[in-house]
């Protein structure tokens, strides 16, 4: 996940802004050496009561604190814009896997262990690269801070006689050795008492996800609730959702109640200890009180950079979780590429542009049941086909799979891939944007001129929404379901497509709208393939052939071909 960013297109502004952060950070840890140096010279100068050195000394560290903050400062900003310039590209990497060969669907129907693929994109993507950068700076620092002071902490700690039965060692650079055991005893039990975090923070952005998820849902069916009168049910609704997100929150919180004793208690510690070690030597006079101070600062510079793993726990674990969250994102939608790539379930290919073929193919549900078998259409061009048959015998499972989304079966269906088509569901998708963007959706916004567009929607009935073309908002919330289906027509209207099916597209409209709709279609449309999924005995006469599918007693339904509708219907 993170690799191949670095060796993108944008690899150079990203590698260039990487050794700029470094830069500054090695920056700063020189900085904190020149610090440490100045601690013995200014209480050097306090315990001699040198007025002219301390007044030096407080110059000299105006200057460094000066400098320390400027590259803090522009550490912090490279670092920013590595960040959102990483985002950018890797989010846009997902967005383009996960809507390739519509895997977004296909992870709908099989991949029931990848919640929230929204937030995965929206979230996590965000938290991995803060995290990384973070903890890569923090450990980069971390290891030049060591190699920087442990040299220094050897030099200032001396020699220790150390007595063990009756023999006596010298232990060089004991300091060194204080502070190696102090965060080796600390990395231990913080990991010990923080790895439920891990797992926690996993399941707490699942259950954020699913609890933001339900209010949406809830926003974009308003209209439902409102006429069911289902506030208390969803207020239910809500709260169980909630009541996962409040348990998890106190697991968290029981969790990090301990690891912060452990890690506030390490941290005052940090300060103490080194005191206490090394005040033999001060009370010997081996040491001054500058010596004292600087001792006692690259002790906390080493002991920091030891630490590094018991600070950063918190944020190592929130960087595990995110890592997971996205690595079985990343399989999911390998997985589904695989699936696509192998071509299982019914076949795609190409084909004569003058007819479209659905040949020997057996639909299943996405647990295996057959529900449809040995299905065998021919359609030609400017063809109008109505299928019929009971609801639930799968005549838009065959409506979805002749679109290519329906994953579950065998067969083939043969078209022409230069031919333009067009697929009306029943309830019609509007993005959120301009009423122009929503009729002529899929297109470009600019791709329809507006005139086109206002006559689209004064042929469906919609004269009064014509001079609304710039008007944003969500049209899904604005429109009625049966002005939403005229919607959908009036792009068929715009896009004039090869091959037009639709998939009870009429069943919010009354009998007199439905056949003016199809009347549109026939005049407007004549060379266009019209193939038609309803129930309605008033579509019959707008189709040349009518197919029916019937159910059977034991196993899978079939599609029979029943009396042809009649040419001279209403017009």
């Amino acid at each position: 996940m993170i690799r191949p960013y670095w060796f993108s297109e944008d690899r150079w502004p990203a590698r260039g802004l990487m050794l700029m952060v470094v830069g500054l950070t090695l920056g700063m840890v020189y900085l904190s050496v020149l610090l440490n140096q100045w601690n013995n010279a200014f209480f050097s100068a306090l315990q001699e009561k040198n007025t002219t050195m301390f007044r030096q000394q407080l110059v000299q560290v105006s200057w460094l604190v000066g400098v320390f903050i400027v590259l803090a400062v522009y550490q912090l900003y490279l670092n920013q814009m590595l960040e959102i310039r990483w985002r950018r590209w890797l989010t846009e990497r997902y967005l383009g896997a996960w809507l390739a060969d519509r895997a977004y669907y296909r992870m709908q129907l099989v991949a029931r262990e990848t919640d929230n693929p929204d937030q995965r994109i929206a979230e996590d993507i965000q938290l991995l690269i803060s995290h990384t950068l973070a903890l890569f700076i923090g450990g980069l620092r971390a290891v030049v801070t060591l190699a920087a002071f442990v040299a220094i902490l050897w030099g200032l700690s001396g020699t220790l006689l150390v007595s063990v039965g009756g023999l006596s060692l010298v232990l060089p650079g004991y300091m060194v050795w204080v502070s190696l055991l102090y965060a080796l005893g600390g990395t231990w039990l913080t990991d010990w008492i923080g790895r439920p975090l891990i797992r926690l923070n996993f399941d707490r952005q699942r259950y954020e996800a699913d609890f933001r998820f339900s209010l949406v849902r809830f926003r974009e069916n308003t209209e439902g609730v409102a006429l069911y009168r289902g506030e208390a049910d969803e207020f239910r609704g809500f709260r169980e959702l909630f009541e996962a997100v409040v348990r998890n929150w106190w697991g968290i919180m029981r969790r990090q109640k301990r690891l912060t004793s452990f890690t506030a208690g390490y941290s005052q510690g940090a300060w103490i200890v080194p005191s206490v070690v090394a005040a033999p030597r001060y009370f010997r006079g081996e040491l001054g009180l500058g010596g004292l101070m600087q001792t006692v600062g690259a002790f906390n510079q080493v002991q920091d950079a030891l630490s590094f793993f018991v600070v950063s726990y918190k944020e190592i674990a929130a960087w595990c979780s995110v890592v997971e969250r996205l690595a079985g994102f990343e399989r999911t939608l390998e997985r589904v590429r695989i699936d696509t790539a192998i071509g299982g379930g019914v076949r795609h290919s190409d084909g004569d542009d003058t007819k479209l073929t659905v040949k020997d193919v057996d639909l299943h549900l996405p647990d295996g049941k057959p529900l449809m078998a040995n299905v065998n259409l021919t359609l030609l061009r400017g063809d109008s086909v109505l299928l019929g048959g009971a609801s639930g015998t799968g005549k838009s499972t065959l409506f979805r799979a002749i679109a290519g989304i329906w994953p579950f079966g065998r067969g083939e269906i043969r078209a022409s891939r230069k031919a333009r088509v067009l697929f009306l569901p029943q309830r019609p998708y509007l993005p959120i944007g301009t009423l122009r963007s929503v009729v002529g959706y899929p297109m470009p916004a600019d791709g329809v001129d507006d005139a086109t567009l206002r006559e689209a929607l004064e042929a469906v009935g919609l004269a009064d929404l014509a001079g609304r073309l710039d008007e944003a908002g969500h049209w899904a919330l604005q429109l009625s379901p049966g002005e939403q289906q005229r919607i959908a027509f009036a792009r068929a209207l715009v896009q004039k497509p090869d091959w037009l099916f639709l998939d009870e597209a009429t069943s919010a409209v009354d009998e007199a709208t439905e056949a003016r709709l199809y009347r549109l279609v026939r005049e407007r449309l004549a060379g266009t393939t019209v193939f038609s999924v309803g129930h309605r005995a008033t579509l019959r006469p707008f189709h040349a052939r009518q197919f029916e599918v019937r159910p059977a007693t034991s196993g899978p339904a079939s599609i029979v071909e029943v009396t042809a509708a009649p040419e001279s219907g209403p017009r």
